[in-house]
């Protein structure tokens, strides 16, 4: 039965995976792999992240999800009948750590990159990329400047469109009127996201009656920030910013008596999972993500099965993402018709002009495509938390 399971499950993933464009052909440590052989036998795909650290819970599951795919893509053939190594490098979500990762990559042979996870060390890495000429496609790195070379892509929204769309989404579901934001301004991800928020709430008509900043050394205490805003007659807060932050407010709004709707984006995914949260506190609590692993289609349902079964935990977005990453790179590549004896330059030559011509269908998206200037175009979906579990909250009207 289990061999049936997984035949099925590598078949369903093939068929899930990308549906190329009309004019197209046809672990736990740093050092997974799904191949031991070497040179140019096989593509030698790298991914950074954090696997230690405050963000830890992204980069783990970009690591798991990335591997899931390649052992599937392995198991079913490989990319153009060449087997994929992979292999993760932590970089605690810090710049100087993700450039000495990236470093470690090349020199273990890396032609291809999936990563940064988070966006300031993608920031920084895409420097490197862009000087090499390596390919590049970064799951979960949502600042515009983490792609701003042409050989960078990305899976997720960038900041800008995150900010864009949640305003939209709270003003065509009238879920509040008066609105305030908690932000990290000592942070790209969050200040980028709050920036584009403000100009598109202006736009429709919300009226931010109150803007609080923090900064990465005063992220304990959000009392002054929560007393502004209750003080305000917000009867929305939206939230830019990680699950931590978001915990520790969501608890300290509580104690002070401060029940308004909650709004977040992607940094969001991992709050039920923070060490002696009350999940109850997140009740009601809505945030963009384009995955939920309580979706009912097929696809979801196997990808979520196949995780757990291989890594003994419930997969979140950033899992998806690394997901669908491993499968766009092999629509990419399988259009370009590219090998492992090419030279990282050419490879990546090659997989700029495959993107912009693929057309995927993933666990993050239907009908995915990509622009030349490295962003995708997908439908964002809203969750709710309910029950201590993610719901997939559908629009007015739907």
């Amino acid at each position: 039965m289990k061999m049936l399971k997984k035949a099925a499950s590598i078949a369903l993933a093939s068929a899930l995976a990308f549906s190329l464009a009309a004019c197209g052909n046809g672990g736990g440590d740093s050092e997974s792999s799904g191949s031991s052989s070497s040179g140019s036998e096989t593509f030698k795909i790298g991914g950074i992240g954090p696997i230690t650290g405050d963000t830890a819970i992204y980069g783990t599951a970009v690591q798991n999800g990335i591997q899931l795919a390649v052992d599937e893509i392995n198991a079913d053939g490989g990319i153009n009948g060449y087997q994929i190594e992979y292999k993760f490098e932590d970089d605690q979500s810090d710049s100087e750590k993700s450039v000495n990762a990236y470093n470690t990559l090349k020199d273990w042979g890396m032609q291809m990159l999936v990563g940064t996870v988070t966006s300031t060390p993608c920031t920084a890495v895409v420097e490197e990329t862009h000087a090499d000429n390596m390919f590049q496609l970064t799951p979960s790195a949502t600042a515009v400047e983490s792609i701003q070379y042409d050989n960078a892509f990305r899976m997720c929204f960038s900041d800008p469109s995150q900010g864009t769309v949640s305003a939209d989404y709270i003003a065509d579901n009238n879920l509040a009127s008066k609105v305030a934001v908690i932000y990290d301004s000592s942070d790209t991800y969050s200040t980028g996201i709050y920036q584009n928020f403000a100009a598109e709430a202006e736009a429709r008509g919300l009226e931010i009656v109150a803007a609080e900043a923090f900064t990465a050394d005063s992220s304990t205490d959000f009392s002054v920030q929560i007393q502004k805003a209750k003080d305000s007659g917000a009867e929305l807060v939206f939230l830019p910013i990680y699950y931590q932050e978001a915990s520790l407010i969501l608890a300290q709004a509580d104690r002070a008596g401060f029940a308004p709707k909650w709004f977040g984006v992607d940094g969001m995914d991992g709050l039920l999972d923070v060490e002696g949260f009350d999940a109850s506190l997140a009740e009601g609590l809505m945030f963009l993500t384009p995955f939920t692993p309580d979706a009912e289609d097929e696809a979801t349902q196997t990808f979520v099965a196949d995780y757990e079964e291989a890594f003994g935990s419930t997969p979140i977005q950033f899992a998806a993402d690394a997901y669908d990453c491993m499968y766009v790179i092999k629509a990419a590549a399988e259009k370009a018709d590219i090998t492992p004896d090419m030279s990282v330059s050419d490879m990546c030559d090659a997989m700029k002009t495959a993107m912009t011509e693929i057309t995927i269908d993933g666990l993050t998206g239907k009908q995915i495509t990509w622009g030349e200037d490295g962003e995708p175009s997908k439908e964002p979906t809203v969750v709710v938390v309910e029950g201590g579990a993610y719901k997939v909250l559908q629009a007015e009207g739907e």
